[in-house]
């Protein structure tokens, strides 16, 4: 029987693949949100049979808001603002990233294994899916061109530390403040990132990253 978090995680894994061979902003975004929301919840269906306390729940509904609303509506905006639809020139190419992710996985199948935690089931599978994730945010940070692909893969790398966190450490409630402070930080930078975006469009008419090299004192 399959369990509602296995498909969580699958979908999540999903969603990895399909922002490493996206090439729309908007899209991208999307994918991001949908991603959010899937981490959000994972949480809730980890254990099922554990009673979350008011706090829990009031953390997961903020995180939710905040990771499938808030943060993409500020991505939305920027977007708009700037008129950037898509990544033209990536430094990898779309189909060579897909083949990258599916490489990820693998690696992370081979990487959990060689840990030797004692983690099982969901767990283990959990485990995987954050180590993709968190690769996944840094490949595309590092494979894209334009800052505000820079700045979704920024996100997936959070998505992925978040997800890391919960097969470490099990719902500790200790977890729950520590991810909270985190998920401020976080939107706070993608607001700075939204001022940042508008500055360089403003200065280059455009947000490829390759021209801050062009910057001098």
């Amino acid at each position: 029987m399959i369990n509602n978090i296995d498909v969580i995680l699958v979908l999540i894994l999903l969603s990895v693949l399909l922002s490493l061979g996206s090439s729309r902003m908007m899209t991208l975004i999307k994918i991001m949100a949908l991603q959010g929301a899937l981490v959000s919840l994972a949480p809730i269906f980890l254990d099922q049979h554990s009673r979350l306390s008011s706090g829990g729940v009031l953390f997961f509904q903020l995180m939710f808001l905040i990771k499938t609303a808030l943060i993409p509506g500020l991505l939305y905006m920027a977007v708009t603002k700037i008129s950037i639809k898509r990544e033209v020139e990536p430094i990898i190419g779309y189909h060579a990233s897909i083949f990258t992710g599916l490489g990820l996985i693998l690696l992370s199948v081979y990487i959990t294994q060689r840990l030797g935690l004692s983690l099982h089931g969901d767990y283990a599978v959990l485990l995987i899916t954050a180590i993709t994730t968190l690769s996944g945010g840094l490949f595309l940070m590092m494979s894209r061109t334009k800052a505000i692909t820079q700045v979704i893969g920024y996100l997936m790398l959070d998505n992925g530390i978040h997800l890391m966190g919960m097969a470490l450490t099990k719902h500790s409630h200790n977890l729950y403040i520590v991810e909270f402070g985190v998920l401020l930080d976080l939107l706070v930078g993608v607001m700075i990132m939204g001022i940042i975006l508008h500055n360089i469009n403003r200065t280059f008419d455009d947000v490829d990253t390759m021209y801050l090299g062009q910057l001098k004192d």
